[in-house]
């Protein structure tokens, strides 16, 4: 079972809970990682809480702070969906569903494999 605020990915297909504003702390901070100097001069780190839940979402995807804020937004949107809606979230509906179709495609990549190593086994035994 995976825990439910991993399950957060990036999609806004979803019917989320909506955020407002009064509910969100929000601060710019220096990113950390690579980047040097452009990096470590500019406060462009989104951290961004949302007051009731506790939840906090550090973005530093782009260089850009405007861009920060509303991916982190997104993702705050969907964590806190699936801190209320627990297992009746659509992300995490969509988490599962993905999680199940890369299991199905692991297990028809085995039993290729398996075949291929059956084949390959009866012409050998048809060489002698």
């Amino acid at each position: 079972r995976l825990p439910l605020l991993q399950a957060a990915g990036k999609n806004s297909s979803f019917n989320l809970l909506e955020l407002t504003e009064t509910e969100l702390e929000e601060q710019f901070v220096r990113g950390d990682g690579p980047g040097g100097q452009a990096t470590n001069k500019t406060n462009n780190c989104v951290v961004l809480k949302h007051i009731p839940s506790g939840i906090v979402v550090k973005c530093h995807q782009t260089r850009s702070a405007e861009k920060n804020r509303k991916i982190a937004r997104e993702i705050l949107q969907e964590k806190v969906d699936l801190f209320y809606k627990g297992e009746d979230s659509d992300v995490f509906k969509e988490k599962k569903a993905s999680e199940k179709k890369k299991q199905e495609k692991k297990r028809r990549a085995k039993e290729n494999l398996e075949r291929k190593k059956h084949l390959k086994e009866m012409q050998q035994l048809d060489k002698k």
